[in-house]
């Protein structure tokens, strides 16, 4: 993922050409940092001296991240609920599933609620991994009103005084706006219970700037508070990040970086720069 190695290469080498520069450009945008962001960066790069491009470089790339919180909110008096989001296919369930094993780990307790009623294989796929990582899994009947499951759990989870309850959503088509109103019901209907404190929206980092328009249209729904990018195991490429957090202002939380349950790693924003130069 190391963006900019060959442009450090050739430029402390001192023989840059037109056409270098030309195809380091196209690097960039191949990497899914965007058209406009890579001939920002092409242009700060033709003015900074050698021995300060890193510098220069990090600090334009650093300013385009999100200054948003990026740890899980916690509170101490009640639980804490939490909303997954995304389109089909973006691994939602999956990422769920290394969520509850992120905060298993932390000691806290979890309750879940499968939200899917539309897809039976979602539920399964969502209450096999609860009985493996032994949290409770509440469900409701195939094609039922996905709110009302939502409000069980909320209901469960106050009662018991669980940490933290994850509700996983059904995935839907960002271009589908009844589906995409669903979510705003399904958070008006927890809130009569408990307040919604993260909604996370889970994004394919191989989508690219599919991803960006995706999350645009999730945000005009609900209040998405915090990303997961999936697929950051190799197969991505490295400028998704920059791109959707400049774009969207909302901070990467968690990066999915396998298929394991604990293949889920807190985003941390220093250590994704230096990959980009190494």
């Amino acid at each position: 993922m190391a963006l900019f190695s060959k442009l450090l290469q050739k430029i402390r080498g001192g023989s840059t050409s037109a056409g270098d520069w030309q195809e380091f450009e196209e690097a960039l945008i191949a990497s899914d940092l965007g058209a406009k962001s890579s001939a920002e960066i092409i242009e700060l790069a033709k003015k900074s001296k050698s021995d300060e491009i890193v510098t220069a470089i990090t600090n334009a790339l650093s300013a385009w991240l999100s200054n948003g919180n990026r740890n899980l909110p916690s509170n101490s008096d009640r639980p804490t609920t939490i909303l997954i989001v995304g389109v089909n296919g973006t691994g939602k369930t999956t990422s769920t599933a290394k969520l509850i094993s992120f905060l298993k780990q932390n000691k806290h307790s979890v309750l879940v609620a499968a939200a899917d009623t539309f897809r039976a294989a979602a539920v399964e796929q969502l209450a096999t991994w609860g009985s493996r990582l032994e949290v409770e899994v509440v469900t409701g009947p195939a094609n039922g009103d996905p709110a009302s499951v939502a409000f069980e759990a909320a209901t469960m989870a106050k009662a018991a005084n669980i940490d933290y309850l994850i509700i996983d959503t059904a995935g839907r088509l960002h271009t589908k706006s009844g589906l995409m109103d669903e979510l705003g019901k399904i958070q008006r209907v927890i809130e009569k219970i408990l307040p919604v404190d993260e909604v996370l929206l889970v994004v394919d980092a191989t989508t690219g700037q599919n991803g960006i328009v995706q999350a645009k249209i999730f945000m005009e729904s609900v209040a998405v508070t915090g990303l997961i990018l999936t697929k950051m195991d190799g197969s991505a490429k490295g400028g998704i990040a920059l791109a959707i957090e400049r774009e969207c202002g909302i901070p990467i939380k968690f990066i999915g970086t396998g298929e394991s349950a604990a293949d889920l790693e807190a985003f941390d924003p220093a250590r994704y720069l230096n990959g980009l130069f190494s």
